[in-house]
């Protein structure tokens, strides 16, 4: 008589993205996917799927399900799922995940650490509270990526 049907949160299919030649800084927060073609410095969290076009580039502290790298990414990136790393993709900076799901294509470049964390608390998802870093608190922490620190804080 009546059929079970999964309730999906509002917004968790939308995609944003940010197109080329578009230049943000500051906070991103997405309920569904996020796709970066243009130049974001900040902090971006995506509860799906996060992609960094060939021509996008990131200097951000990133919390996301999966992703896929084909541009340019600097910073620290918290992954609950698969990242990728294209043939055009690079990476400057830590990664955490839960599992060791990091692919990289021939031609892709990864330069950092990859982390992987026992603490579960901080692949956790909120837009109310602020994204924990790699150590699981609350806490600022510099990220030093080049000549630049992004503060996590």
């Amino acid at each position: 008589m009546f059929s079970k049907k999964e309730i999906e949160a509002p917004g968790s299919k939308t995609l944003t993205i940010i197109a080329e030649g578009v230049k943000i800084e500051g906070k991103i927060y997405s309920k569904g996917s996020t796709r970066i073609d243009g130049y974001v410095i900040g902090e971006i969290t995506s509860e799906k799927d996060f992609t960094i076009g060939k021509e996008g580039k990131v200097e951000a502290n990133v919390k996301t399900c999966n992703a896929v790298i084909a541009g340019s990414f600097k910073g620290e990136m918290i992954s609950a799922g698969e990242v990728e790393i294209t043939a055009t993709g690079k990476f400057l900076g830590n990664l955490v995940q839960k599992d060791a799901l990091l692919t990289i294509s021939k031609g892709g470049l990864f330069k950092g650490e990859s982390i992987i964390s026992e603490n579960q608390d901080i692949f956790k998802i909120s837009e109310s509270g602020k994204p924990k870093n790699s150590l699981g608190t609350n806490a600022p922490q510099n990220i030093p990526i080049g000549p630049r620190v992004l503060d996590k804080g």
